[in-house]
């Protein structure tokens, strides 16, 4: 597994934690390339995911990547929230919901994201 891709506990459910923080564009891309290895390994519907951009360097090679990775991981993807999305442009983040049909929701804390993930 890569290194910025992990597993946390938050009140007794399972969160994919996908580190990105302090990333470049080649570091982000790798990640989500391997990304999809982890959740296609899951159960349909079953992943709670949180996405950490914190810092992370963006560019349109690393949008194709995600938007590719978003599609080919969507049935697998329970729940996805973002936080540190500051540093990611929004009409990428709206292109990337668009073609994937998927939302990003977006958050300002680390636990944030995780509480709203573990909502039911």
């Amino acid at each position: 597994m890569d290194e910025r891709i992990g597993v946390t506990s938050h009140k007794g459910k399972q969160i994919l934690v996908v580190d990105l923080s302090n990333c470049s564009a080649a570091e982000v891309e790798k990640t989500v390339r391997a990304l999809s290895e982890v959740v296609t390994a899951q159960a349909l519907n079953s992943v709670l995911m949180l996405a950490d951009f914190t810092d992370a360097a963006f560019d349109r090679e690393v949008l194709r990547t995600m938007k590719e990775a978003a599609v080919f991981n969507k049935p697998y993807i329970k729940k996805t929230a973002w936080v540190g999305a500051q540093s990611f442009p929004e009409v990428f983040r709206e292109n990337l919901q668009s073609f994937s049909r998927r939302d990003f929701p977006t958050f300002k804390s680390r636990q944030e994201a995780l509480e709203w993930l573990v909502a039911d």
